[in-house]
């Protein structure tokens, strides 16, 4: 098997992203969001994660596995060091180490842009998302019940933290 590769990602990856995440939309709590991207909404998202947010691809053979990136964590000026993380692996590609390769990539990046704090909020029940961020050194600060709600129940959202 190939090894896997991370770069930053192209306006060519808005289609290979806008699937995996229409997935999650449509068939996981890893997001709360509840209607699926289009192409150009999905090309709009990435062009606004330039610089200093910035989107990376986990990709084997030109395949991309998964996605990470970097956004605001809130709007004021005194929350500029602070982001937030996503990251959404390929159903497929679950279990291979991608989430590990997207999460490590993600964080070397926020050292490098001066961050001070990444967030990771993590929906629903998602036992192996919070155990990848623990392995990378985040820490649990929170728990947030029942703030949403999708596919008919109330759901958490479990906060953590990395101070780098």
């Amino acid at each position: 098997m190939s090894a896997i590769t991370v770069r930053d990602a192209t306006d060519g990856d808005a289609a290979a992203l806008m699937a995996i995440y229409n997935h999650e939309v449509q068939n996981s709590t890893a997001t709360l969001d509840m209607e699926t991207r289009t192409l150009e909404a999905q090309a709009q998202w990435l062009r606004a994660r330039r610089g200093a947010n910035p989107v990376v691809v986990a990709e084997r053979n030109g395949e991309v596995l998964g996605f990470a990136s970097l956004s605001p964590f809130r709007e004021r000026a005194a929350y500029r060091t602070t982001v937030e993380n996503s990251i959404y692996v390929h159903r497929d590609a679950h279990g291979q180490g991608v989430g590990t390769i997207l999460l490590t990539a993600l964080v070397e990046r926020a050292r490098l842009h001066g961050y001070h704090s990444v967030i990771a909020r993590v929906a629903g029940d998602n036992p192996a998302s919070v155990a990848l961020h623990q392995r990378l050194g985040y820490e649990i600060v929170g728990t947030e019940r029942e703030v949403g709600r999708k596919f008919g129940r109330w759901l958490d959202v479990t906060e953590l933290q990395l101070l780098l």
